[in-house]
């Protein structure tokens, strides 16, 4: 069992999903959006290398299936419980949605690989036309001068 971290408009929740649960949601969703290919099923899977392999490929796989689809279907937002009523009326797009598999729900802290901070935007930056506001976005240019430049 995997706990997975959804952020969405800010709020944070988690929820519990079996490698058997993403595999259905494959297989659900594969023929009306986009998805990556699904990492597949390893033998034996109590190893904690097929582990961390099999929870960094969900990871991947839920991550691509929010980067490349603009409309989420309705199988995915329940996959995540997320409700459509969630969207924030302030917000240019109805969903800022990201999820991290965080680990195997199982594992005990000293057993948990190594794990790194993982930022994700819900839109590119650099698309979007610059703002009209007369005060600058110092927090984005701050974030991004800490990532960009040396």
């Amino acid at each position: 069992v995997f706990r997975v971290e959804v952020l969405c408009n800010g709020r944070r929740h988690t929820v519990a999903k079996r490698y058997s649960e993403f595999q259905a949601l494959h297989k659900r969703i594969k023929k009306t959006c986009k998805v990556p290919d699904f990492p597949p099923r390893h033998v034996p899977n109590w190893v904690p290398k097929v582990l961390e392999q099999r929870r960094q490929g969900l990871e991947l796989y839920i991550q691509g299936v929010l980067y490349h689809n603009k409309e989420l279907p309705q199988d995915v937002l329940d996959f995540l419980k997320v409700r459509r009523g969630q969207q924030d009326s302030k917000a240019s797009s109805p969903f800022q949605l990201a999820a991290v598999l965080i680990s195997p729900l199982h594992s005990s802290p000293c057993q948990l690989p190594s794990q790194r901070p993982v930022l994700s935007f819900c839109t590119d930056p650099y698309v979007r036309p610059p703002a009209m506001d007369l005060l600058p976005n110092t927090v984005l240019r701050g974030v991004l001068q800490g990532l960009y430049l040396p």
